[in-house]
């Protein structure tokens, strides 16, 4: 899981407007992205975390990872970040990385996402890893849109991409060609994501659902998972 993470950290108008290479990738994988944050005190309570998100996955390979979980972010003063993930009173650490390099819940989003797809469609991990890194290095379409964070309206960009729309072996991966990542990122949201998003459609007629993995800002933003 960590191939994709460490090359994301290597790398670091009005109306319906095609972002840059550039532009695309500073968008997603924004460096000052957790700039402003306060760090969790030392020996502060070991549940804290400085921002909150909730995870929802379904359609999942082998239904395990299906549900709902809360993702934690601690800021520490050492310039670190931890990352944890919580599911009822369980909880598992998910690394620690520079804060200076940016939010990496992106790239736990991307990994985790990846490694669902490619247990699904039965696909090379490999050949899907360097299809969507190669998305994420190429021009993209962003929208203003308005979200609504502590009760009141932000603007926001949402960020949309299709990995595999132009693919060459797309004809052989049926549904899974079809896979959407959506970002939306504010300079007003604590941590700069406002949600990430992933969606795979049903096939068509089939009895299974299609997969969607959503990781979402808490309402409160903050505080304990």
């Amino acid at each position: 899981m960590r191939v994709l993470l460490v090359a994301a950290l290597l790398l670091v108008g009005s109306g319906q407007a095609p972002a840059t290479a550039a532009g695309t990738y500073e968008l997603l994988f924004r460096s000052t992205a957790l700039k402003g944050l306060e760090a969790v005190p030392a020996g502060s309570e070991a549940g804290q975390s400085t921002v909150v998100y909730d995870r929802l996955v379904s359609g999942a390979a082998d239904g395990q990872m299906d549900g709902s979980f809360s993702i934690g972010l601690k800021v520490k003063a050492d310039d670190k970040v931890t990352m944890t993930l919580y599911q009822g009173t369980r909880s598992r650490g998910l690394g620690e990385y520079p804060a200076s390099v940016g939010n990496p819940v992106i790239m736990y989003f991307l990994e985790s996402v990846l490694a669902d797809i490619a247990a699904q469609s039965g696909g090379s991990p490999f050949y899907m890893r360097n299809r969507i890194k190669e998305a994420l290095l190429e021009d993209a379409q962003v929208v203003p849109v308005t979200r609504q964070y502590r009760n009141r309206d932000v603007a926001a960009q949402e960020v949309m991409i299709r990995p595999f729309l132009k693919d060459k072996a797309r004809a052989r991966m049926g549904r899974f060609s079809e896979l959407a990542l959506t970002v939306t990122v504010s300079e007003e949201i604590p941590g700069w994501y406002y949600s990430l998003v992933a969606t795979v459609p049903a096939a068509a007629g089939a009895s299974e659902v299609g997969y969607s993995h959503a990781i979402t800002l808490d309402g409160k933003g903050e505080g304990k998972p």
